[in-house]
């Protein structure tokens, strides 16, 4: 991608704990990136710098803010000299970013604001804040698909950003993500047949229930941080490869699955199902386990057997 196509300026807010603490995020770098609109038709970039620097009377803030004329950072994020810090931008007591990331996304993820409405050309703002993820993606090596949700999908009682501003301009959350791709790509990405199949959200779900959540609750059990992180990361890309996330809500896209995640699975817990079905001449049995297999290595783009 152009790294170079628009300026990144930084100004940053006064320390406060209500708005910028001054703590490094806990990742050290950011793990994902939640798109938020402003909710503030009108107010441009330099609004909310003047806003969130004099705020007092409640804690939130985010961490980008972007109009049609510039893209501001308002408290580090890493992109530049600065180490990455929290901002206060999705509440701790909603659980989705810990059941899809691992973690809250005050403490992991960057807050990234679009602009939007009233004298601002949305058009443009839109522009750069789909250069600006894209450089997020780039810089620190994540997909697009999985790792930029919105703030509704975060908290969807409460939140509607930032589908309310990409809707002020005839784009959805697909055109978002698509458009995020593309500028990362450095070219037009024309979606294309996958090569994979998606899994259905009650395979996946059946997998997860059945082997994958009792072999975290064991290793959470046995005091195994490593084995619990890994077998929580193991049901989300079970999740993403369904298209869905941890609240069965739907992602802008499938995700291939990894082909070691497949094949893990299918040794580890199908494969002896199998055999122990194979013995006891349970051909029923047999064909069941044959055919998750076989979805799994679909949904990796592995050659069925």
């Amino acid at each position: 991608m152009d790294i170079t196509k628009y300026k990144i300026l930084r100004r940053y807010i006064n320390k406060r704990p209500n708005v910028r603490p001054g703590t490094r995020l806990v990742s050290g770098t950011p793990g994902f990136f939640v798109a938020h609109d402003s909710g503030n038709p009108g107010a441009d970039a330099e609004a909310h710098y003047k806003y969130f620097n004099s705020m007092i009377d409640r804690d939130a803030s985010a961490h980008t803010f972007i109009d049609d004329k510039r893209i501001l950072e308002i408290i580090p994020t890493g992109t530049g000299p600065d180490h990455a810090e929290k901002a206060w931008q999705v509440r701790y007591n909603v659980t989705t970013d810990n059941d899809k990331y691992g973690d809250d996304a005050n403490d992991i993820a960057l807050g990234v604001e679009l602009c939007y409405g009233g004298k601002i050309n949305t058009v443009e703002a839109y522009n750069k804040f789909v250069w600006y993820l894209a450089y997020c993606c780039w810089k620190w090596g994540k997909n697009p698909l999985i790792h930029i949700p919105t703030h509704k999908q975060l908290d969807p009682s409460r939140k509607a950003d930032c589908e309310q501003a990409l809707e002020s301009i005839g784009k959805s959350l697909k055109d978002l993500i698509y458009d995020v791709a593309t500028e990362l790509e450095g070219e037009k990405v024309v979606p294309k047949a996958p090569s994979f199949v998606a899994l259905t959200p009650y395979i996946a779900n059946a997998l997860i229930t059945n082997y994958v959540r009792p072999a975290w609750k064991a290793s959470k059990d046995a005091g195994d941080a490593d084995g619990a992180g890994h077998f929580h990361r193991l049901a989300n890309n079970l999740r993403s490869a369904a298209g869905i996330d941890a609240e069965g809500n739907n992602l802008a896209a499938a995700v291939k699955l990894h082909k070691s995640n497949a094949q893990e699975i299918i040794f580890r817990w199908l494969k002896p199902a199998w055999q122990k079905a194979h013995r006891a001449g349970d051909q029923v049995g047999k064909t069941h386990y044959n055919n998750l297999a076989n979805y799994l290595r679909k949904a990796a783009g592995m050659p069925i057997e």
